[in-house]
């Protein structure tokens, strides 16, 4: 299939990498947190020379509402609070679940675009809050494991995969895993963009939604969503003019989803008519072992390959210590 030229863009602006010693804050954007998969997180975070705080309602959890960890202003505010610290240089939420819709409208973003950019960490639910740092704060971000997170904690790919993006992010400019191959064949360029299904769809009609993914490399993954079910969120991403202009699609893992050919029945169906590049199991999301992937960063997408290559690295250099 031939080549679609859409061109890859500048992307947004790429905040810097990690360096040991620099401060990392766990925030709980969603759902509550299981204290010691948090403690275990926390300890892989310290053993890679950081810094880790974990802000105060982490551990708490809604008075009425069991499946929130704590109220959506609180919530916010450990959000907030860590993003506007000075001594603060990444922000990784401690898990998924539900709760950013909630209270991402409760966040001071004018206030937070006027401090330097810091890497933010998160998949899953956490997509809506990707969304509204490339919209509201033109900031590239991570798809990637969550603090208390299984694969994070049991893995040591993804953990390690997340730390070499976070530390030397240009060894991992080029994503791939043993079981990515073309659904529908082609390479096209494109900014990355995107996360879980069902919480992107979500954000459509919402008054901060992008009206299109246009000139996006989309990344897609979900977890726990039947056929039909993912079948009716594809559709209406075509229906609201979604995927209008989307130069390739990326999909990532789709564990509890049923049958894996059925799912891929259904992405063909949806995806194929769109005539873009399809990457099938990119190696992203809810799995056992997950690669971090970073949204808002040109990048080439090679279905034929299975590879996705940054025109960038995930995260830029630091700028130089003043004395």
């Amino acid at each position: 299939m031939a080549q679609h030229p859409t061109p890859p863009g500048p992307g947004l602006t790429r905040p810097p990498h990690l360096r040991p010693g620099d401060h990392i804050t766990v925030v709980a954007t969603s759902g509550p947190i299981d204290p010691v998969r948090l403690t275990a997180g926390c300890e892989i975070l310290r053993s890679w020379g950081l810094r880790v705080t974990v802000a105060p309602h982490v551990l708490d959890t809604h008075p009425t509402l069991g499946y929130l960890a704590g109220t959506d202003a609180d919530r916010a505010a450990d959000l907030q609070a860590a993003w506007l610290d000075p001594t603060v240089d990444a922000v990784i939420s401690a898990r998924g679940g539900y709760g950013v819709h909630r209270m991402v409208d409760l966040l001071d973003w004018t206030a937070m675009a006027a401090v330097p950019p810091k890497a933010f960490i998160g998949f899953s639910d956490v997509s809506s809050l990707h969304e509204a740092f490339a919209q509201r704060l033109g900031l590239a971000t991570l798809y990637g494991p969550l603090a208390a997170g299984a694969a994070f904690v049991d893995d040591g790919p993804t953990a390690e995969h997340l730390r070499r993006t976070l530390f030397d992010p240009a060894a991992t400019t080029v994503l791939t895993s043993p079981t990515a191959t073309p659904l529908v064949g082609g390479r096209a360029r494109g900014v990355t963009a995107g996360g879980c299904v069902h919480v992107l769809a979500a954000e459509r009609g919402t008054p901060a939604a992008r009206p299109s993914f246009a000139g996006s490399i989309l990344v897609l993954e979900d977890v726990n969503e039947h056929p039909y079910q993912l079948d009716r969120l594809l559709t209406q991403f075509l229906r609201s003019g979604a995927l209008d202009g989307v130069a390739g699609i990326a999909l990532g893992s789709w564990e509890g989803c049923g049958r894996p050919d059925r799912v891929r029945q259904v992405m063909l169906d949806r995806l194929g008519p769109l005539g873009i590049p399809v990457l099938w199991e990119l190696g992203f999301g809810h799995c056992p072992s997950s690669l971090t992937v970073p949204l808002g960063v040109p990048a080439l997408l090679d279905a034929d390959a299975g590879t996705l290559t940054l025109d960038l690295p995930a995260l830029a250099a630091p700028a130089p210590a003043t004395r």
